[in-house]
């Protein structure tokens, strides 16, 4: 008896992190470093002449947040957001540019003092500026390509964007991902969070073909689906209507009640494809105690022949805000925004935005 009191004391002194594991298809389970401790911060100092203004900028020192990531000869980068400083907080009023941050653990990193990708006097600019680009997702191809989908703020409409590049540094823009499709039907439309699916290779997330094309998770307060047959021009799944059909959409009484939005790159598994989505919570008609706004972050899969077929979804959410830094910030309602996944020696690394504000980590070691 002594014992068993030992063992409940024991229990009860855990700390909750918030994470639940409670399908075997999902990915996971994710554990947060020992230090508790963001990874990527604002920094005052970092400084970058605008080729848009032509001043001295200090691009992170507000807020650095909503990463990607990929392994790179043998380390990780990390893209992340980031925001000086103007004196107020006002979400969406700033110029986001990304940033880069490279380690060889996935937990410290170093970081290039410019930016890596930002609104420039190019092609894009009618789209990019002022508000800037934002919440990066990346993928690699089989053949060493890389493709980054971005949002383009021009503090008009956001709008999903797609760019390449060889080596991380050197971009080449290729635009809206709907501007051409039927005369641009959904150019004007809100369009954000692209979400390529992915497999592992060797070891190496990579762009996964299904059914001879490419296919991409995106969208807010539903998730949409569209396909590609070369990563650069995009054809989103239509009903027989000509209407887009949401894959995933929010659920009264749940953590998810208020929006669903894509995370990383989804993985295909041989359950299924595995999408990590950020979800938001209203507390009128979701969970009332979770709070108000609260994003967190849940698991859904999907067939892997018909990538548009929902098969399973979590009840609740497998990570949410729980630490000061996770809750405090632009966005005091608190979020663990996931946008970032790698699959890095041995381990799955997953990278998050946290209120808006900096970059938190959990790994799955199993």
């Amino acid at each position: 008896m002594k014992n068993l009191l030992i063992l409940i004391f024991l229990i009860a002194a855990i700390p909750e992190s918030g994470f639940s594991q409670d399908k075997n298809w999902m990915l996971g389970p994710f554990l947060r470093p020992e230090s508790g401790k963001p990874i990527i911060s604002p920094k005052n100092e970092s400084t970058f002449e605008d080729p848009m203004t032509g001043r001295k900028v200090y691009w992170e020192s507000m807020a650095t947040f909503n990463p990607a990531a990929i392994v790179r000869e043998g380390k990780i980068n990390v893209l992340y957001r980031a925001e000086e400083k103007l004196g107020e907080k006002e979400i969406g009023g700033h110029t986001s540019r990304i940033g880069m941050a490279i380690s060889s653990d996935g937990i410290n990193f170093e970081r290039k003092s410019s930016p890596i990708f930002f609104p420039d006097n190019d092609n894009q600019k009618e789209f990019e500026w002022p508000g800037g680009t934002e919440d990066p997702r990346i993928v690699e191809t089989e053949d060493g390509l890389y493709v980054l989908t971005y949002t383009q703020w021009n503090r008009d409409v956001p709008r999903l964007a797609v760019a390449i590049s060889k080596d991380l540094y050197n971009w080449e823009k290729k635009g809206p991902i709907f501007i051409n499709w039927k005369e641009g039907k959904y150019h004007n439309i809100e369009s954000k969070s692209g979400a390529i699916v992915t497999k592992l290779v060797d070891g190496k997330l990579v762009a996964a073909k299904i059914n001879g094309k490419y296919w991409m998770y995106y969208g807010v307060p539903h998730i949409w689906l569209a396909s590609s047959e070369d990563l650069i021009n995009w054809t989103p799944v239509e009903n027989h209507e000509g209407n887009r059909v949401p894959v995933l959409s929010p659920r009264p009484g749940y953590f998810d009640s208020w929006l669903v939005e894509a995370g990383p790159p989804p993985v295909l598994t041989k359950d299924g494809i595995v999408v990590l989505y950020n979800a938001g919570n209203s507390n009128v008609v979701g969970i009332q105690e979770l709070g108000n706004r609260v994003y967190t972050g849940g698991q859904a899969l999907f067939d892997s022949n018909e990538p548009w077929k929902l098969v399973d979804r979590t009840d609740d959410p497998f990570i949410q805000p729980e630490l000061p830094f996770e809750k405090s910030g632009q966005y005091p309602e608190g979020t663990t925004f996931l946008e970032g996944l790698v699959y890095f020696q041995g381990a799955w690394y997953l990278y998050y935005g946290t209120a808006d504000s900096m970059v938190g980590v959990v790994v799955d070691r199993d």
